[in-house]
């Protein structure tokens, strides 16, 4: 850790011009800066982000920061900002989510409604019987989308990539297709 008078001396670097000097601030307290936010926030990579924002607010308010503070405390303060910002717009946005499912419920609901009370036990049963000829990993890929399972868990599960779980997910989908329509014939 820095010592206060290291501190002091890189602040006066980068007022004087030397940018690389604040490397070493962003070394000396990255992993508490992103232990502290990611204490807050769960996702990686908004973690990775918001420290990343993080610095950059601290390096433009160098000039702010009073000596002899605590630099820490000074960044800690920063992030508590950007915490509150990401939460403030992570509820906008999840509000928003939220009114569009409404819309989109309400605008599909007597497609759906139709589709439910039309007589569709053919195709279901078509659409069973081809579930189970499929080969094992790709039903548990359909199985897995039926579940709601998030496509990166499945990855984990696989271990492989979320891109290869979409490819196994489309894969699947062709081939289903393919055999409900035979089956229907």
């Amino acid at each position: 850790m820095l010592t206060q008078a290291e501190i002091d001396v890189v602040v006066d670097q980068v007022a004087r011009g030397k940018r690389d000097a604040f490397r070493l601030i962003v070394r000396t307290f990255s992993l508490p800066l992103r232990a502290y936010i990611a204490s807050q926030v769960h996702h990686p990579n908004d973690v990775d982000d918001m420290t990343q924002e993080v610095f950059l607010a601290a390096y433009r308010h160098l000039p702010s920061f009073r000596r002899g503070d605590d630099f820490g405390a000074w960044l800690r303060g920063i992030a508590r900002n950007k915490l509150h910002d990401y939460f403030r717009s992570t509820a906008r946005r999840d509000k928003a989510l939220e009114r569009f499912r409404q819309e989109v419920a309400r605008v599909v609901e007597g497609d759906l409604e139709a589709a439910a009370s039309s007589d569709n036990s053919e195709s279901i049963e078509a659409l069973l019987r081809c579930i189970g000829r499929l080969p094992e990993k790709l039903r548990r890929v359909v199985r897995a989308g039926l579940d709601g399972d998030k496509p990166v868990d499945l990855a984990e599960e696989f271990v492989t990539s979320v891109g290869a779980i979409y490819n196994l997910h489309y894969r699947a989908n062709q081939l289903l297709r393919d055999c409900v329509q035979k089956e229907l014939g």
